[in-house]
């Protein structure tokens, strides 16, 4: 056992304890529906040439984290309706956005471990000094605002991707779909419910976050001295001489 420790399950009844357990879980949430993401597409290309006709699939796979550039459409020269199609890839790269978007998620989750280990066994220090409370209320401030910018990122990302791997953005990637005697049309689509869902998450927990900033605040010296003051302002008002 740590020095000092000393197990109080009191704080989970409170808010500053319960919310950091809820942040725990949308954080788990937000990071777990879109890592290690995985689907394909498959493409069907109709050759309408003359009177004889053949149909021909493509399958385009993406991956987490959606470095869409490097995943192929066409891998090689190959012929496709008796025209050669040199290699391509599909279009966009969301890397960045969603990596940061998951790179945030695993950081707040990790603090949240680390903040409900203080609350639940050294709570009688947090509450020692200011340090703590101040310390906690300025990181909580700071992950509410890191959702807001990872989340507004991986939302537009994931807009990144879904008109990469659809049917637009397939012909812009594939000019073999231009051609008139050519129909590309997706025969299979992706299921991103669960992109979508991280998008959701991150949102809510930049709402989170951003309440549990208010509990934490009044754990610190400045809230206690604005409502001393306040006190102190009351009593003087209530004895002036009418």
């Amino acid at each position: 056992m740590m020095p000092g420790f000393r197990l109080n399950l009191a704080p989970l009844k409170e808010p500053l304890g319960f919310i950091r357990v809820l942040e725990w879980f949308t954080a788990v949430f937000a990071f777990g529906s879109c890592g290690g993401y995985s689907g394909q597409n498959v493409i069907s290309l109709n050759c309408t040439e003359g009177a004889n006709g053949s149909l021909t699939t493509l399958t385009a796979a993406f991956y987490y984290p959606f470095r869409l550039n490097q995943e192929f459409l066409v891998e090689g020269n190959t012929t496709l309706c008796n025209r050669t199609v040199t290699e391509t890839h599909l279009m966009g790269d969301a890397a960045s956005s969603v990596e940061f978007f998951v790179g945030v998620a695993v950081l707040a989750f990790l603090y949240c471990m680390l903040a409900l280990l203080v609350y639940l066994g050294y709570m009688h220090v947090y509450k020692d000094s200011n340090f703590g409370p101040t310390l906690d209320f300025v990181v909580t401030a700071a992950f509410a605002f890191l959702w807001l910018v990872c989340s507004s990122a991986w939302a537009r990302g994931l807009q990144v991707v879904k008109y990469a791997t659809g049917l637009a953005g397939i012909s812009s990637a594939l000019s073999l779909c231009s051609e008139p005697d050519v129909s590309c049309q997706i025969s299979e689509m992706a299921n991103m419910r669960s992109l979508d869902i991280s998008v959701v998450f991150g949102f809510l927990n930049l709402i989170v976050w951003l309440g549990n900033a208010w509990f934490v605040y009044k754990e610190t010296q400045w809230h206690s001295q604005k409502a001393a003051g306040q006190q102190g302002q009351g009593r003087r008002a209530g004895q002036a001489p009418i």
